[in-house]
């Protein structure tokens, strides 16, 4: 058996252009956020660990931060990490493949060190 990630093919690469975002559903019901920052693709959960709001109804700025719009908890699109209160747990972060102008992201999120919270 292979310890390599499963990647599921979620969205055509063209639906993300430059600072935009787009929610999708993984075949493990799991909600992730695509984010395009630019030119780079990657995924992040797409619900606010603050207060269950779906990111991919909020804000890419061009600093690399997703920002929830109920709230205004911001996040790292590359790492999670919260940037901004009142968010205090880091979003998940999910593997990106792009192959034939296909989006695949992988099933589960990437392990990572926790982040410190800013103060």
């Amino acid at each position: 058996m292979s310890d390599a990630p499963q990647f599921a093919n979620v969205a055509a690469l063209d639906q993300l252009s430059v600072g935009t975002l787009l929610g999708v559903t993984l075949p493990t019901g799991a909600a992730v956020c695509l984010y395009n920052h630019r030119g780079t693709i990657g995924a992040v959960g797409d619900v606010c660990t603050h207060a269950a709001f779906l990111m991919s109804d909020g804000v890419l700025h061009a600093d690399g931060t997703l920002e929830c719009v109920w709230h205004g908890a911001r996040f790292d699109c590359r790492t999670g990490a919260v940037r901004r209160h009142p968010a205090s747990a880091p979003l998940p972060v999910y593997p990106v493949r792009i192959e034939d102008g296909r989006v695949l992201v992988g099933v589960t999120p990437e392990e990572r060190p926790p982040a410190p919270v800013p103060s």
